[in-house]
């Protein structure tokens, strides 16, 4: 098999598709990439433009309902009204014999409803999946937990941290958009039913909280009610160890349900494990948040997160620079790069406006058709992770001359050999609500990865572009070099992967941290050890 075979064989592991772009996107993975949920704005679009068209329509039926209603009030206003009248007789008899009957069996309103519920059904299949909406409300606690966001805080649609008394406000935006009860049970109820009463109990708080101050209005899109979220956060609370907590709760939706067995039945039962252990009616009850998927630097990981990229004594290090970069090339003698020393060990450099806006925004456009759920190497498996939440495309340099120029130049800066089967096509990503990917190594760590397939090697080095901005979050960070790297749109992030040794540098572990607010897109190109060997030439220092 030739080197241009391996890489293809390569790819169609990585899950790299050439089929119809329509077939690329699937329903249950909007959440995962900015771009798909953007699209879902056109289905709901085309929904509004039918709800238009059936407020109109029932708009029309009743003013005319109104229309017939005073046209008979009128007639019994009058109490000289002579039923005397053959007329008026007539009339009488005829509007309870037919028109009464017209208006009670009118099919305008059914016809109506009926034109909605067709129009629904056509654009049903463009609308996300119910896996998309547990996406969503796991990203919301993905931020709520990494940022640590005050639940009652998001509710009102404000992003807050709240740590003792202090509270820090992480973004400002321009229009505060709240949240609904619904929408806080909803969140709630995804928690709950993965057994998860850390998160869920917080979520149906607010949703109860929010039920309470507007019972008695009906709206017509919400699922839930006050009884829900009531009957949902008791039993959170009782599995959590709050027997008190779930009585009360379980007495306060009597109160709305009186004739509910099931729930009386509960208050029973809480009464008298209340009355066998008095101690559980004070016991306060600690809840351990989950640890999935029991990531061991989570700590660091999410205090890294935290600084939003921000390195106060970043420049106060003398060996940390700024300069402008040629690497003795003369492709860049007339342009050189604007260079950044952000860490020695590892090497991390980050270089400025290394596209321009035109590119990013025609990398991005190249990739959007083809972007699928970002997956992870499993065994021999490529598999969709919680873990990395986020959508990806491969592009070959022969898709667009762009691509092209973006190779040259990137080989130009690193010295390094950027050519298939020596380095892999460019992968562009993009994030999805609370996208992220936790730490990990751009390397292959393990023999049987994936990528010693092209037999070039394992990756020795990796260049990373940021194609936009984010308002906040989204940082790069680095678990053990214990520093943080954040989104700058238009530049580049490049380090070393292996030492010299051809040893995998334990220091590169890193992550992207959630996209608290934006749209994240990055390109990146792993180059690999064949073809760098007098371009990086062999060490046995372990330093080196």
């Amino acid at each position: 098999m030739g080197p241009a075979a391996r890489l293809a064989a390569l790819l169609a592991v990585l899950a790299l598709r050439a089929g119809d772009p329509a077939e690329v996107a699937a329903r249950g993975d909007t959440f995962s990439a900015l771009t798909s949920v953007a699209r879902a704005l056109a289905p709901e679009r085309r929904l509004l433009g039918l709800l238009r068209r059936y407020l109109r329509g029932e708009e029309a039926r009743l003013r005319d309902l109104t229309r017939f209603y005073h046209k008979v009030l009128s007639l019994h206003e009058d109490s000289a009204t002579p039923v005397s009248n053959p007329l008026l007789a007539f009339t009488l008899i005829k509007r309870l014999q037919s028109d009464w009957k017209n208006v009670v069996h009118s099919l305008e309103a059914s016809e109506n409803i009926r034109a909605l519920k067709d129009g629904y059904e056509r654009v049903e299949q463009d609308l996300p999946a119910f896996e998309d909406l547990e996406g969503a409300a796991r990203a919301l606690m993905r931020l709520q937990d990494v940022y640590m966001l005050n639940v009652k805080g998001l509710a009102r649609g404000v992003f807050q941290r709240v740590t003792g008394s202090a509270v820090t406000d992480l973004y400002s935006p321009r229009r505060l958009f709240s949240l609904t009860g619904d929408d806080c049970f909803q969140v709630g109820k995804v928690a709950y039913d993965m057994g998860d009463y850390y998160h869920a109990i917080p979520w149906l708080e607010e949703a109860v909280s929010l039920f309470r101050g507007s019972y008695g209005e009906w709206k017509t899109e919400d699922e839930a009610s006050l009884e829900d979220a009531l009957d949902h956060l008791a039993f959170a609370y009782f599995q959590a160890g709050n027997v008190l907590c779930a009585l009360n709760l379980s007495r306060e939706f009597l109160l709305y349900s009186p004739d509910n067995k099931r729930v009386a039945r509960n208050v029973l039962k809480y009464e008298k494990l209340l009355a066998e252990s008095p101690n559980q009616a004070v016991a306060e009850t600690v809840m351990q948040r989950p640890n999935v998927p029991h990531l061991q630097t989570r700590d660091t990981y999410e205090g890294l997160c935290q600084t939003l990229g921000s390195q106060p004594t970043h420049y106060q290090i003398p060996s940390l620079y700024c300069s402008y970069e040629t690497s003795s090339s003369p492709y860049l003698l007339l342009q050189p790069v604007r260079k950044e020393v952000i860490h020695l060990e590892p090497y991390v450099v980050l270089y400025h406006d290394f596209v321009s806006d035109a590119e990013a925004q025609k990398i991005r456009g190249l990739a959007e058709p083809w972007l699928q759920r970002s997956v992870v190497a499993s065994g021999e498996k490529q598999l969709p992770v919680e873990y990395r939440i986020s959508k990806s495309a491969w592009l070959k340099d022969t898709v667009d001359p762009v691509l092209v120029t973006l190779d040259h130049r990137i080989a130009a800066l690193t010295g390094l050999d950027v050519q298939p089967p020596y380095a892999e096509y460019l992968q562009v990503v993009n994030y999805g609500i609370g996208g992220h990917y936790e730490p990990h190594f751009d390397h292959a760590t393990s023999p049987s990865s994936p990528l010693y397939r092209m037999n070039s090697g394992n990756r020795v080095a990796t260049f990373m572009i940021y194609l936009s901005s984010v308002e906040a979050g989204g940082a790069t960070a680095f678990i053990y070099g214990n520093f943080s790297v954040p989104v700058v749109k238009n530049a580049a992030l490049f380090w070393w992967n292996l030492h010299r040794s051809g040893e995998g540098d334990g220091d590169t572990l890193h992550a992207a941290c959630p996209v608290l607010v934006g749209d994240k897109w990055v390109a990146n190109k792993w180059i690999h050890e064949y073809g760098q060997e007098f371009r990086r030439p062999c060490s046995s220092r372990p330093e080196d």
